[in-house]
C-alpha cells in the first residue's frame, strides 16, 4: 500500500513527462485497478509487454523523483507548514505546492 500511495504521489509531480501512452498504462493499472492481463486485451499488447511497460513507468518515475527530489521537498514544506504558526506564512508554503 506505501508503495502505492508513493507512486501516485510522483505520478502527480511527474506524470506529465511521460508519455500518453504511459500515463494511459499507469492510470489503468494504478487508478483504475486493471490487471496485466486486462491491460494486455484491451491495448492489445501481451502480458509480459504490459508489465514490462509498467515496470518502466515506475523505474522513470522514481529517476524524476531522484533527480529532481520535488517530493521530498514536498514533504519538508508540508513537515514545516505543521509546525509553522504565522498564518501568511503557511499560506504562502502552501502556495508552493
Amino acid at each position: 500500500m506505501e508503495k502505492l500511495i508513493y507512486l501516485n504521489n510522483l505520478y502527480d509531480l511527474y506524470g506529465c513527462l511521460l508519455t500518453e501512452k504511459q500515463k494511459i498504462y499507469f492510470e489503468e493499472y494504478y487508478f483504475n485497478n486493471l490487471s496485466y492481463g486486462e491491460i494486455s486485451e484491451k491495448y492489445n499488447i501481451s502480458r509480459a509487454a504490459s508489465f514490462k511497460q509498467l515496470k518502466i513507468i515506475e523505474e522513470k518515475l522514481e529517476e524524476y523523483e531522484e533527480k529532481l527530489k520535488l517530493l521530498y521537498k514536498k514533504n519538508k514544506i508540508n513537515d514545516i507548514i505543521t509546525r509553522v504558526e504565522d498564518s501568511k506564512l503557511k499560506k504562502d508554503l502552501e502556495d508552493l505546492f
